[in-house]
């Protein structure tokens, strides 16, 4: 008997080219995308609950060092700087898994749009060089969202709550024990370094965080949920 393996060459054209067959056959080419969109949902599920174990730690690290500073009169006010740099490495974190993330959810939004929702209701594809973008993004992966804008969003999401709740816990830690308000700011010196410095030091970093937090406002990614007015048939 004649070994198969002897009759198969997977460098001829026809088998290094059969998935191509699949474009000119409509229930081949639906079978396929049918399997595509399950594997790029899981994918964007995976990043998606990665991105919320991140959001997990640092609200779990917000919570703990809140009631730490709080216990005692003892407790110093730089553990809540401390948490606020605690914080912001988790964002960074965040933000990377995020534009990781934003790979598979704008892919699997390209079959929801251009396969699915014309399959349910036939009005046109969204877009009409959809089969090019997909087919290009997944022979050269990218990027597509901007770091800062990525940084936006996560600060809109979540981040900016909890740099907004450590702040004003901090200022609340310097009123404790402030008996002037010349004294607020003597209060807020970390060792050596005086209040002034470490005052000035905190209003520019919240600024900063305000400011990207409020920018992009008027960019949205593509397929991210939003509340619309007419969702009574949905009710």
């Amino acid at each position: 008997m004649a070994d198969s393996s002897d009759e198969f060459d997977p460098e001829s054209p026809e088998e290094r080219e059969v998935a191509g067959e699949a474009a000119g056959d409509r229930t081949d080419f639906l079978s396929l995308m049918g399997h595509a969109y399950r594997g790029e949902l899981s994918r964007a599920t995976a990043w998606r609950t990665r991105i919320d174990r991140t959001t997990n730690w640092a609200v779990v690290l917000t919570a703990s060092l809140l009631t730490w500073a709080f216990s005692g009169g003892s407790r110093p006010h730089y553990i809540l700087l401390l948490g606020v740099v605690m914080v912001t490495v988790f964002l960074v974190i965040e933000t990377r898994r995020y534009r990781v993330y934003d790979i598979w959810r704008s892919r699997v939004r390209i079959l929801e749009e251009n396969v699915f929702a014309n399959a349910l209701d036939s009005e046109g594809v969204e877009q009409t060089n959809w089969r090019e973008l997909l087919s290009d993004d997944l022979r050269q992966p990218a990027v597509k969202t901007p770091i800062v804008e990525a940084v936006s969003r996560r600060l809109q999401r979540v981040y900016f709550a909890l740099f907004s709740v450590l702040f004003g816990a901090w200022l609340v830690r310097l009123t404790v024990f402030a008996e002037t308000p010349a004294g607020l700011v003597e209060t807020a010196a970390v060792g050596q370094l005086p209040g002034v410095i470490v005052s000035v030091a905190v209003g520019c970093y919240y600024a900063i965080v305000v400011v990207l937090t409020v920018w992009p406002g008027s960019r949205q990614a593509k397929g991210e949920l939003r509340s619309r007015p007419d969702t009574e048939e949905w009710r």
